[in-house]
C-alpha cells in the first residue's frame, strides 16, 4: 500500500531516468502476480537472470525445460517435414475451373 503519491517533478524525472537506464541495459519491469510465500524466490530468481552469464542461461534452460519449454517458431513447417507423406510424389495440382454461369 502507497503512503503517498509522487507529486514532485523531481522524483517524476528521477524515476524515469532509472526506468530508461534500465531499458538501456535492456531489463524491463513487469507485474507479476503469485502467493506471497514466493516473493522472496522470484525475486531472487528474476536478479539470477538479469545478472546474466552462464549460471543465468543455465538457470533459464532448467525452469524452461520443466515448464515444458517455449514454443518456438517453424513448429508446423517441423512437423509437416516429419509427415509420412513427404517424398511421395503427391500431385497436388487443382484444375482452374471459371466457376459456373448464375441466372440472376
Amino acid at each position: 500500500m502507497r503512503e503517498r503519491a509522487i507529486t514532485s517533478s523531481s522524483q517524476r524525472r528521477a524515476i524515469k531516468t532509472y526506468r530508461s537506464r534500465l531499458s538501456e541495459r535492456g531489463i524491463a519491469r513487469f507485474e507479476v502476480l503469485g502467493l506471497d510465500k514466493d516473493r522472496d524466490l522470484i525475486r531472487s530468481l528474476a536478479r539470477r537472470l538479469a545478472e546474466g552469464g552462464p549460471e543465468a542461461s543455465r538457470l533459464r534452460a532448467t525452469i524452461s525445460e520443466s515448464l515444458g519449454g517455449t514454443p518456438k517458431t517453424g513448429g508446423i513447417l517441423a512437423a509437416l517435414r516429419r509427415s509420412p507423406l513427404v517424398g511421395s510424389d503427391l500431385d497436388l495440382e487443382r484444375s482452374r475451373e471459371d466457376g459456373r454461369a448464375v441466372d440472376l
